[in-house]
């Protein structure tokens, strides 16, 4: 039996390298950092979060809810991280990043069956069985391997990071601790904003400075990732109904729900750093400091990290994967995560899982087990099977991939949690046969 590589030491690299490895597969990863970082990430560890530290609703009223606790039931090395390192974070799983990078990389690096190389990786492997799992800040060397394999270069757009803001900077006395309808918690700081003040921030918004794309890039954002000025050009109110919304968060001050509100979030076990939440950005650094320090409470905000922006790179998986997330043509190469097109932290990293054990199943001369069609680990494969091979855009995973209920019609809320219920029953025969197939090490 041959060993597996796997390009990419993300969410997804590491999860398929488990899963193989558990399986009884030999595995190289190889990780470019720290010989080489991308524009976007800092930390040397494995399965950096860059985005936000929110692995969003733990609830089974959203499909990510779903999709978090099959990986959990399935024994993940994603799940069994993000619990060991959560902070609270209301009704969501927010993880310290730093804690979750290095419990990830300790036990990656301590199986026997995994090879973790630090080395720079930018051309496919002529021989094996090879996962893809570069992420969406594949080195340029590699995303010109991948345009060569799969004849495809519609393969970029942006993502967006939001900045984080040192907590006994912000003044407590205007921003309050609260979760949205008291959900979860009083886990986030709220900030304020009157009509007046929330007209003057958009205005600013509109026309602060912006860092500009280099000439071969396209700028096509996720829907999920929007950079806020963004979301300010597409009208005043946009942001008013968007993450400024203030509903379920009156002001203790007040009593009143104020015209709109800023979520700052914990971002670390100590709670010493707060995110603006959906406040991802390509403003420049000067622009962010000014812009942001007019906020309520943020007058004298220290910024830990500011925004930026970085390419996310995807393949047309509807053109160019199998079902099993297999290269048509070229069967021993597989692709995971983000750059399937995929959308999050979770779906990458159930993408991952899946690609693991598919190619173990290939290195052992095995037809590959699809998980049950209810389950949202399917619903991850119907996207990237079913996307519109003409439009084809990421996507989180979302109870619309999901196959419907049928008899009688449901209140919104009770179908999905049918929906959940029935994914996780039909979940378990399927769990079961893939705990016969583990190896001990």
């Amino acid at each position: 039996m041959s060993q597996l590589t796997i390009i990419g030491g993300g969410l997804a690299g590491c999860e398929a390298a488990w899963q193989a490895a558990q399986q009884g597969i030999d595995v190289v990863v190889y990780e470019m950092k720290p010989t080489r970082f991308s524009p976007a990430h800092s930390l040397s560890g494995l399965a950096e979060l860059v985005c936000s530290n929110s692995l969003r609703g733990a609830g089974m009223n959203n499909a990510v809810g779903c999709l978090k606790e099959e990986l959990r039931r399935c024994d993940t090395l994603f799940m069994s991280a993000a619990d060991a390192t959560s902070v609270p974070a209301g009704g969501a799983l927010a993880v310290d990043r730093d804690a979750f990078s290095a419990r990830v990389t300790e036990r990656i690096e301590s199986h026997p069956r995994i090879t973790l190389r630090r080395e720079e990786l930018s051309a496919i492997p002529d021989e094996g069985v090879v996962i893809i799992a570069a992420g969406p800040l594949a080195s340029d060397g590699l995303a010109a391997e991948i345009v060569r394999c799969t004849g495809s270069d519609d393969l970029y757009f942006y993502d967006a990071i939001a900045p984080i803001v040192e907590a006994d900077s912000i003044d407590t006395s205007i921003c309050w601790r609260a979760s949205r309808y008291d959900k979860g918690g009083a886990d986030y700081l709220n900030s304020p904003l009157s009509k007046e003040e929330y007209i003057t921030f958009v205005a600013a918004l509109k026309e602060a400075q912006k860092v500009a794309p280099r000439d071969f890039e396209k700028a096509i954002h996720f829907e999920g990732c929007m950079p806020i000025e963004e979301m300010a050009e597409r009208g005043e109110m946009t942001l008013a109904f968007g993450p400024m919304k203030p509903v379920g968060l009156p002001d203790p001050r007040t009593g009143k729900e104020p015209y709109a509100v800023v979520q700052l979030r914990q971002e670390n076990r100590q709670g010493s750093l707060y995110n603006l939440v959906g406040f991802q950005t390509k403003l420049t650094y000067g622009e962010q400091q000014r812009i942001f320090r007019t906020l309520p409470g943020l007058e004298n905000a220290r910024f830990a990290r500011l925004g930026s922006m970085h390419r996310n790179t995807f393949i047309n998986a509807p053109r160019c994967l199998s079902p099993t997330l297999q290269l048509r043509g070229e069967e021993r190469i597989f692709f995971a995560g983000q750059i399937t097109g995929v959308e999050g932290y979770v779906e990458s990293a159930g993408c991952g899982f899946l690609a693991g054990l598919f190619a173990a199943a290939t290195l052992r001369d095995e037809e590959p087990i699809l998980p049950p069609t209810h389950t949202a680990l399917a619903a991850l494969l119907t996207h990237l099977r079913d996307g519109d091979p003409d439009h084809f855009q990421p996507m989180n995973v979302n109870y619309g991939l999901f196959p419907p209920l049928e008899g009688r019609k449901m209140k919104r809320a009770d179908r999905r949690l049918a929906m959940a219920e029935r994914a996780l029953n039909d979940l378990e025969p399927w769990r079961q046969t893939l705990q016969t197939k583990r190896v001990a090490p």
